[in-house]
């Protein structure tokens, strides 16, 4: 079989995750998002069908798959219009640390919630001064007797409401040298001093970005995930699949806006045509579309790299496939607003919303700008310029 194909077991996979989706669609996603509802409907449906944790050990309720799986189960949800920032989170960076890191009894204790949407797990690195450049991670965890204290603030974290533990980053002390090195841990979203606030956005989705606020937090000596001295590999670990989630994320939204602006454009008469014969029309869809397909073998190639352990590979295709996705879907939303005219920027054919959540896709999780210094230097060996 040619490696430039998916499965037919994964094409399956997106046919019966685009049959599901398609039954809620971008409509009912929206109305939810102004609504200020949540999308657990859609949500524990995806679970209970097997496709939230797709990724996860079978012996833990999973799928038994790879991170190709889940983020094809992401891209054919955005497609359909209800693009989930959560699979992002929950089972792609959690699953995928916890599965690779965590104790049989940690195993045992959150993949299943994971799996079965029952225990959403949100992650949190990013902090008010310590954005791109994680080294600055002031969020300190110290040991209180048989017990881990954690200080510190988080923002943009997605999900905090929906979830039930938050895999947070945090910096303990190094027992040998006194340097502070990155660990993580899980903690549950009702602990005693563990407070959020939403953050207002202009972005149209039923998940919110909070602001966290983690103030003397106590836990337990097991809420620790992996070696304590394990360090930035542990953490890198659930970095690779975050951006082979967005890029699928971004490709899905690409092909959700391009399928609309398709349909839009044959049906649209002006001048006695279609005004998708206009080539005005047709060549800025036509050019999204190809740079969205290449963006997708990216993206297929940096699943199979990260399934294959490749993570030295995978890293420098995850950074390139998100990069690719995120500038398609940029490319391929501007150019359906377009083609929609005025249409386009009203509530009516809600496309205008797909604006933000598409240039999203440049900042986060990791902006354009780092990801072509890394490029620049892992993949040209240029200097490094931070």
């Amino acid at each position: 079989m040619s490696s430039f194909t998916e499965s037919e077991e994964r094409q399956e996979l997106r046919t019966q995750v685009a049959r599901l989706a398609g039954k809620y669609g971008r409509d009912w996603f929206v109305e939810r998002a102004r609504a200020g509802e949540k999308t657990t409907d859609l949500w524990m449906e995806i679970a209970r069908a097997g496709y939230l944790g797709v990724n996860i050990p079978e012996e833990y309720g999973g799928g038994g798959g790879g991170i190709g799986d889940v983020a094809a189960v992401c891209e054919e949800l955005a497609a359909q219009g209800c693009p989930l920032l959560m699979m992002v989170v929950s089972p792609a960076i959690c699953g995928t640390v916890i599965a690779r890191y965590g104790t049989e009894e940690q195993k045992q204790r959150w993949l299943p919630g994971i799996a079965d949407g029952t225990g959403t797990m949100a992650f949190a690195i990013t902090e008010p001064d310590a954005g791109t450049n994680s080294h600055n991670i002031t969020t300190t965890a110290r040991r209180d007797g048989d017990e881990w204290v954690l200080k510190g603030q988080k923002i943009y974290i997605s999900g905090v409401d929906e979830a039930s533990n938050v895999l947070v980053v945090a910096r303990a002390e190094d027992s040998r040298t006194g340097k502070l090195k990155p660990c993580l841990f899980v903690v549950p979203t009702d602990s005693a001093g563990f407070e959020f606030t939403a953050i207002a956005m202009e972005i149209v989705s039923p998940e919110k970005q909070f602001q966290v606020f983690i103030d003397d937090v106590r836990l337990p000596q097991d809420a620790l995930v992996g070696d304590e001295d394990g360090g930035l590999v542990q953490l890198f670990a659930g970095l690779n699949p975050e951006r082979i989630m967005a890029a699928s994320f971004s490709t899905g939204l690409a092909r959700h806006a391009l399928g609309r602006a398709s349909t839009y454009a044959q049906e649209r008469t002006v001048f006695k045509a279609p005004i998708g014969s206009h080539q005005a029309i047709a060549h800025p869809l036509a050019m999204a579309h190809i740079e969205n397909e290449l963006a997708r073998l990216m993206t297929q190639k940096a699943s199979a790299l990260v399934d294959a352990g490749d993570d030295l590979a995978a890293g420098e295709a995850a950074n390139m496939a998100k990069y690719a996705a995120a500038e398609a879907a940029v490319h391929a939303v501007d150019a359906a607003v377009q083609t929609h005219g005025g249409n386009g920027i009203t509530q009516e054919y809600g496309m205008a919303g797909m604006l933000v959540a598409a240039r999203a896709g440049r900042i986060a999780p990791v902006s354009r700008e780092m990801i072509l210094n890394f490029v620049a230097m892992h993949s040209l060996g240029l200097p490094k310029s931070y």
